[in-house]
């Protein structure tokens, strides 16, 4: 799922302290020869406020099922991002299909300046001071992957300066 990342870090889920929490919960219509049939599709974003989140989406007959499906699916695509000082390494932008986000790290004190789907996302990785923007489409599926694609770019003094072969001291002063 996250190939394309070269800093992606996969985490499995056994001894984390998860946090779930529910985006999005639409009722979905089939139309068939017989009629409608009625379904749910559930987004949920699981994340341990340290650093670790992960996004499933579930779909199912009845809500609580949806919503079970899609922690399930969150739970296998745990990913770690970096986090400096409470806020991100740097500004990136990330997006997907019609979505575009924009985030930019902030001053302590600032808090979570987001909306919607990209607020729920930074929370659960645990920024708690961060600047963002959404643009483009406001559907919530499109969000949550635009902002994981942001996060995901998102790399730190450390991994920067080991892919260079340099040290961190020479990163900053060049």
């Amino acid at each position: 799922m996250y190939q394309k990342y070269k800093s992606a870090e996969l985490v499995k889920p056994s001894g984390l302290d998860l946090k779930d929490r529910l985006i999005g919960v639409q009722r979905v219509t089939k139309v068939t020869k017989g009629g409608r049939a009625f379904g749910f599709s559930a987004i949920v974003v699981v994340g341990d406020e340290a650093g670790v989140v992960g996004q499933g989406l579930g779909k199912s007959k009845d809500v609580a099922s949806a919503i079970a499906k899609a922690l399930e699916d969150a739970k296998k695509s745990l990913v770690r991002i970096p986090i400096l000082k409470g806020t991100i390494p740097h500004e990136q932008k990330g997006k997907y299909g019609g979505a575009r986000v924009n985030i930019i790290p902030a001053a302590p004190g600032t808090g979570v300046i987001a909306g919607g789907a990209v607020r729920v996302v930074l929370e659960s990785v645990g920024i708690v001071d961060v600047l963002s923007k959404s643009q483009g489409s406001s559907n919530p599926h499109n969000v949550v992957k635009a902002t994981f694609d942001a996060l995901l770019q998102l790399r730190d003094a450390k991994t920067i300066a080991r892919d260079r072969g340099i040290s961190l001291e020479k990163v900053f002063k060049g």
